[in-house]
């Protein structure tokens, strides 16, 4: 029986939500549910966000074909062994950053001081973006992702995509070792520059964004079960676990957003959902959180533990839509939870757990500063 249910969204549209494990991990695997909807004006949607909160395209039937050809342009930008290369980097940067937040003494907000700057310096370096120009598209970033105010989110997109725009011209003009320049160079098409740009603006966006979360999210939940930071600071080993572990539990239970939230996704055409029928067209909506906290799949799954193994949580998708930046994401938590351990054991937060707030009204929650002190 399946446990899809009928839900709205915070938009107060209807969607079908699924929440268990294995009928998530399926329906990710769905070529009958995608993004793409046949009449976008009449979808519903899970927000007022421009990027996120509707259908991307009305052809569905060609978005299998479409999202096969972007995943072959970004292939070389995120693979593994350009990740492994960049490795050093990575650890130099976050490295410099917690002993900058060391030298200005405690307390620190570690959001502003590491969770933030780290992933902005990484996907700058990688894209090719100057790292001077960041303030400038970190609020465009916040517009785009206003999930209320549509018309902000619809002006932070377009400054983004401007933005990338330019650059890509310029790259295409004096190319440089960045991905910018590789898309520009392999792009073809008749307007191949506005096609780099709406794939840049995405990758700069997606490629901080999210990964300055589970910066802050990793650290918290560390920091608010002392004995598992005390283990992995006794013990470095531990830290691969430790980040699949973060990336698995989410927000502490208390700061999580709303339960009908999900990875949107639009059914094709007619799907049968166990003893539901989803018509075409409609939204369903693939509970990630919820499907990462099935006990059936995750024995004790409130229990934060970074030796659980094995942890096959599904934040990063499944299957042929699994996240092109895994490598990259992982390394970066790797880095800074690496360096934290080892330079500051005694890392723990300033203010009580129950003082942070998520900001409101944002595609990808995060916490407006986290305290610290050691």
């Amino acid at each position: 029986m399946t446990t899809a249910r009928q839900v709205q969204t915070a938009t107060g549209d209807p969607a079908w939500l699924v929440e268990s494990y294995d009928e998530v991990r399926a329906l990710l695997q769905e070529r009958l549910l995608g993004r793409a909807h046949r009449h976008p004006e009449r979808a519903s949607r899970t927000s007022r966000s421009a990027l996120f909160g509707g259908p991307h395209g009305n052809d569905p039937d060609g978005e299998p074909a479409r999202a096969a050809e972007r995943r072959r342009q970004l292939a070389p930008a995120f693979s593994a062994r350009r990740v492994q290369l960049m490795r050093p980097r990575i650890r130099q940067l976050a490295t410099g950053l917690v002993d900058a937040m060391l030298a200005g003494g405690p307390p620190a907000d570690l959001h502003e001081a590491v969770a933030f700057p780290l992933p902005c310096l990484v996907i700058c370096e990688l894209l090719g973006v100057p790292y001077a120009d960041r303030e400038s598209f970190r609020r465009w970033a916040d517009e785009a992702a206003d999930t209320v105010d549509e018309q902000r989110s619809v002006r932070g997109v377009g400054a983004l995509w401007a933005y990338i725009h330019g650059l890509a011209e310029r790259k295409l003009a004096d190319p440089a070792d960045d991905v910018l320049s590789d898309l520009v160079a392999a792009a073809d098409g008749p307007d191949p520059i506005t096609d780099v740009a709406a794939l840049g603006a995405g990758l700069l966006f997606a490629g901080f964004e999210t990964t300055v979360t589970a910066i802050d999210r990793a650290v918290l939940l560390l920091t608010t079960h002392p004995e598992q930071w005390r283990a992995l600071c006794a013990d470095h080993e531990l830290v691969p676990a430790a980040v699949e572990e973060t990336l698995r539990s989410g927000w502490p239970a208390g700061m999580r957003t709303r339960t009908d939230g999900g990875l949107p996704r639009y059914a094709a055409a007619e799907l049968d959902l166990g003893e539901v029928t989803v018509a075409e067209g409609d939204l369903v909506l693939l509970g990630l959180d919820a499907a990462n906290h099935d006990a059936a799949t995750f024995p004790e799954p409130e229990r934060f533990d970074i030796t659980r193994s094995p942890n096959p949580h599904l934040t990063f998708g499944y299957g042929p839509r699994f996240c092109q930046g895994v490598a990259l994401a992982r390394a970066e938590l790797a880095e800074v939870l690496t360096a934290l351990a080892g330079r500051v054991p005694g890392l723990r937060l300033a203010v009580p757990v129950d003082e942070l707030r998520l900001v409101p009204d944002r595609l990808v929650g995060s916490v407006s500063a986290l305290p610290v002190t050691w």
